[in-house]
């Protein structure tokens, strides 16, 4: 990873905070938007992985368009520049201000999650003498097969409406007045490493648009989500996901009558560019012999591993020891789950040294806090420090 090659740059400025690869992040938009051009896919970028104004800017110049889960997100993109017609916006929990100001802006579509929802937007268009273009978010019961903390597909889940249900109210539905039902929009969950899910996405969303269009729905788009998954484990060995085999599997699989096809990716485009560089400040050893290794960063700033159990690739930067040793990495929050690494074998590691924990480019800042009233991290970028 690129800190290793800059440490005594990055040594110089207050930690914790964020380390950006932009060449890193260029070469990776550089990677999904020639694949997709190979299709005429469109893609959008789920601002709610990283929503760093620098990281928005280079987004912006490979012609993305913006995928959003909140009213707030809308507007980050709306004044960051994106085109109002390359927005979505979904979201189980829309509320009627964020309704209207999606609204106002003239969005491309707002994906709705629940038949009242279609209700409450079609009062609202109502009031305001619109018309809205809309998808439904149909639940197509698939498992991903990831962690079930970001499964969003299967029968049971928050997101979406079942497409019984939607079969089921389709006269209804389009008995709406101030509703244009545009597409469809499915989305079966985050970090998925095993890329035959996407051929078993395929083969429902196939079933499921052509029982829609016998139903009177035209559909001018099939968003299919996003969700590609990157390597946390070994990150060096693939820093640019493989968005040419899933678009091939999809252009291969996906028979929807030559309708756009759409996709929104978040963790897959910015994941790989971002790194957690923290410092040591102490080590210690529990009464059960445990070894700590007690860093300056914290769930406040990377609460993935303590949130869903999952793995980040962590690195001293500094050590010039040839002795190794195996440590608990944890942080100062006041919660006994403030671990990044339970068991992690690291060159001897003392007051001091700089950690770099990886692949924290996506959910990591856009999911910080300021619990412990801890300062939110900063960022260094890569293209300033050269």
């Amino acid at each position: 990873m690129l800190s290793r090659q800059v440490s005594e740059k990055l040594a110089g400025h207050e930690t914790p905070f964020y380390f950006y690869d932009m060449d890193l992040l260029r070469q990776t938009l550089d990677s999904v938007v020639w694949a997709a051009s190979k299709y005429n896919f469109k893609i959008h970028y789920a601002i709610k992985a990283n929503y760093d104004p620098r990281i928005l800017e280079v987004i912006r110049e490979y012609g993305l368009g913006i995928d959003c889960a909140s009213g707030n997100e809308v507007r980050c993109a709306i004044e960051a520049g994106f085109d109002p017609k390359t927005i979505v916006y979904a979201g189980v929990g829309k509320k009627d201000k964020e309704i209207r100001y999606a609204i106002e802006q003239g969005i491309f579509a707002i994906n709705c999650e629940s038949l009242q929802e279609l209700e409450v937007i079609d009062g609202i268009a109502a009031t305001m003498g619109k018309v809205v273009d809309c998808g439904l978010r149909v639940n197509p019961d698939i498992d991903p097969k990831t962690n079930h903390c970001i499964d969003t597909g299967q029968a049971d889940s928050k997101f979406g409406i079942s497409y019984e249900k939607v079969l089921e109210q389709a006269e209804w539905i389009q008995s709406l007045k101030n509703i244009n039902i545009k597409g469809m929009h499915l989305h079966i969950g985050s970090q998925i490493r095993e890329l035959h899910v996407f051929q078993y996405l395929c083969d429902k969303v196939n079933v499921i648009t052509e029982n829609l269009v016998k139903k009177g729905f035209k559909l001018d788009f099939v968003d299919v989500g996003g969700g590609l998954g990157i390597n946390y484990d070994m990150p060096e060995n693939e820093p640019v996901p493989n968005f040419a085999s899933v678009f091939a599997i999809i252009n291969d699989n996906l028979h929807v009558g030559g309708r756009e096809i759409h996709f929104e990716f978040g963790r897959s485009i910015v994941g790989e560019c971002g790194e957690l560089i923290t410092k040591v400040l102490y080590r210690k050893d529990t009464a059960t012999g445990r070894r700590l290794v007690i860093v300056d960063a914290s769930m406040t700033e990377l609460i993935r591993p303590m949130l869903y159990g999952s793995y980040h690739d962590i690195e001293n930067l500094t050590s010039k020891e040839e002795k190794h040793e195996k440590y608990a990495v944890v942080g100062t929050a006041c919660e006994s789950t403030d671990i990044f690494n339970e068991s992690l074998t690291l060159p001897k590691t003392v007051r001091g040294d700089l950690l770099t924990i990886k692949s924290a480019g996506a959910y990591g800042m856009s999911m910080a806090s300021r619990y412990n009233l801890h300062d939110l991290p900063g960022a260094v970028y890569s293209d300033d420090i050269r």
